[in-house]
């Protein structure tokens, strides 16, 4: 990183390890989905889970702040897709609310340790 800035602060390794978390939860979550649900819902938070910690991973090698925070801005958006595609399984009563418990926790762990990051890289506006 030319700014001098660590590529690997210890939160950042921390939200993708979080991340990553994430996709097993919701694997496991996505593996009670009915089988007609396969193409339809199951692959689709299945991509988005997946997207999130790949845009981390992605935009960490990348040489500068504002590309960085381009990635870390869609892992966000694909955190928000799987909290909505969670909510829609349990309103499916294709899962309960308890057994999204922990995936929605992850989730929001994630997206405060995205936001942290983001508004670290991100230059104050001028007042």
């Amino acid at each position: 990183m030319g700014s001098g800035m660590s590529a690997r602060s210890y939160r950042e390794l921390i939200v993708w390890q979080k991340a990553m978390e994430l996709v097993v939860e919701v694997y496991d979550l996505t593996k009670l989905l009915p089988k007609e649900e396969l193409y339809a819902l199951t692959n689709q938070i299945r991509r988005a889970v997946v997207s999130i910690p790949s845009n981390i991973a992605e935009g960490n090698a990348r040489h500068t702040s504002a590309e960085y925070v381009r990635f870390l801005a869609i892992a966000r958006g694909s955190k928000s897709e799987v909290e909505t595609q969670l909510e829609i399984c349990v309103r499916l009563n294709y899962i309960s609310p308890e057994q999204v418990q922990t995936a929605m926790g992850l989730c929001s762990e994630v997206g405060r340790m995205l936001n942290s990051i983001i508004k670290k890289l991100t230059p104050p506006l001028n007042p």
